[in-house]
């Protein structure tokens, strides 16, 4: 298989990195902007613990292609089925069982921004901007950034943010809640690379995809049945350790 446009994809120290191709602004050419079958075929080895994704060049990412958008907006079910093949590729990388960083370096806007919000973790350096412009378009986010977004800020801030369409800086938007650390100028993917590897590096893909799981059922799952797979899952994980040990003893 062709790799998408605009999309590239390596593994660098067991971490795979995708990377938005498309400098300067690294705009979003559809909303499934990397097909399904390739981010399962990029991400299907057993070797990566963990995901970044980041931009070309200066920025993260500045939006999404809207010339594209509207080409489509003449029909009302090519339009939702470019759109809901985003919102399924955000889904599912919400949903991975190994983390998920996004290095948010510059302009990070509008379907850029909704990209980050489906990551596990956001890297900005500290001269990042961040914003929901769609408003001043007359549009709004559609990939589901009205549903990520209070999540993580409150509804007030968000209604601030999306209705407004003004911009933030890394620093007040740690302080909202929606960066999780600030990195130097322009040194996000640094940052998030020595981030993810502080948090996989010797860490068996079993143990890490154990807690991603148990975290993610946290979300989807009622008390009763996400208390009772964290055990399910503690239990195997217990038992390969006690195996591991006694191997050892017997070596």
């Amino acid at each position: 298989m062709e790799n998408p446009d605009s999309i590239t994809f390596q593994v660098q120290d067991s971490i795979g990195i995708i990377t938005l191709d498309f400098p300067p602004g690294n705009y979003i050419q559809v909303p499934g902007f990397i097909p399904l079958q390739f981010l399962e075929q990029w991400l299907g080895s057993e070797s990566i613990k963990g995901l970044i994704i980041t931009g070309q060049g200066k920025n993260f990412s500045a939006g999404g292609n809207l010339e594209r958008i509207f080409e489509g907006a003449g029909d009302l079910a090519s339009i939702s089925q470019l759109v809901e093949e985003g919102i399924t590729l955000l889904n599912r990388i919400q949903d991975l069982d190994i983390p998920v960083i996004a290095a948010i370096s510059r302009v990070c806007f509008g379907g850029g921004l909704e990209i980050a919000l489906a990551c596990h973790m956001r890297v900005a350096a500290e001269n990042a901007l961040l914003a929901f412009p769609e408003v001043n378009q007359n549009l709004m986010p559609g990939m589901g950034g009205t549903y990520r977004l209070p999540y993580l800020v409150g509804l007030p801030d968000a209604v601030k943010m999306m209705l407004g369409g003004d911009m933030l800086n890394a620093v007040d938007g740690q302080k909202l809640g929606l960066i999780d650390y600030i990195a130097p100028k322009d040194q996000a993917f640094e940052f998030s690379m020595d981030l993810m590897q502080k948090m996989t590096h010797d860490r068996p893909l079993k143990v890490i995809k154990s807690i991603m799981k148990s975290l993610k059922n946290s979300r989807v799952m009622s008390r009763e049945e996400a208390m009772a797979e964290e055990t399910r899952l503690f239990c195997s994980l217990a038992m390969d350790e006690a195996e591991r040990r006694k191997s050892e003893e017997l070596a």
